[in-house]
């Protein structure tokens, strides 16, 4: 039986990924903070950002299954506001879950793969990484990182049997929206523009796909060769297309008239 590991598998996207992983046959891991129990799934009580804590559970997955065939880095959250106004601890968190904590797993797994010669990392990723949401700028960016990350990380690491897969997703309706850290200080000053782009995010990510939905395509890629680049969802497939194609000012207008009114 393979082995898959699930971060941020306590809710959301994760907790989805881990079922569908489940369903299609794996033996499933997952790192959260707080023990959300799935039946079949083992929880292991983690923070990602502690390296050494991430370094111990991956030896403990290990030293129970032999290995680890299928990563999946779902761990991270959101903050919103002004560049301007974000307190910059707030945003080195963001960097510390959402970048640096994909990084101290993948770490961590990697000398097993690659003794293993084989394996399959898919790191989380948005759209965001390509359409630079205004007020969500420190977001965009680890999202950013993340995709820049996974690209040279996969050719670092495919002489060796490993694949590294970054999915790039769209809005999704979960708890995500609610957890998200706003910072709503500088309103005044931007005109009520940042209560205007976070009402508009938040209508749009309640409108969106259902995490069932991307924890099933994320299970699907999951055995298969694929892209260093995954955008899940036709419509954000598009999107992603359109953003790269266009002019860097053009599509800062596009997304503005949006996100940033």
């Amino acid at each position: 039986m393979k082995t898959a590991l699930v971060t941020g598998g306590s809710s959301g996207i994760g907790r989805c990924t881990a079922a569908a992983l489940r369903n299609a046959g794996f033996a499933v891991y997952e790192f959260s903070r707080r023990d959300a129990p799935q039946d079949g799934i083992k929880h292991i009580s983690v923070d990602v950002t502690d390296e050494d804590a991430v370094q111990k559970a991956v030896e403990k997955i290990i030293s129970e299954a032999g290995g680890i065939d299928v990563v999946v880095n779902c761990a991270g959250f959101g903050i919103s506001g002004a560049v301007e106004f974000t307190p910059l601890d707030q945003a080195k968190a963001q960097f510390d879950v959402n970048f640096f904590g994909t990084v101290n797993v993948n770490k961590a797994v990697l000398p097993f793969m690659r003794e293993a010669r084989k394996g399959h990392i898919i790191n989380i990723s948005s759209v965001a990484a390509a359409a630079h949401i205004p007020f969500q700028a420190f977001y965009s960016a680890s999202k950013a990182a993340i995709s820049s990350y996974s690209c040279a990380l996969d050719n670092e690491v495919k002489p060796y049997g490993i694949q590294v897969t970054t999915v790039e997703q769209g809005d999704i309706h979960t708890g995500f929206t609610q957890a998200r850290q706003k910072v709503i200080v500088g309103d005044k000053e931007y005109c009520g523009r940042i209560s205007r782009s976070v009402s508009q995010m938040e209508k749009d990510e309640q409108n969106g796909a259902s995490p069932e939905v991307i924890g099933a395509y994320i299970a699907k890629i999951a055995e298969k060769k694929c892209k260093p680049i995954c955008v899940a969802g036709a419509q954000y497939k598009f999107l992603s297309l359109l953003c790269k194609l266009l002019p860097c000012g053009l599509r800062g207008k596009i997304v503005g008239a949006i996100y940033a009114k």
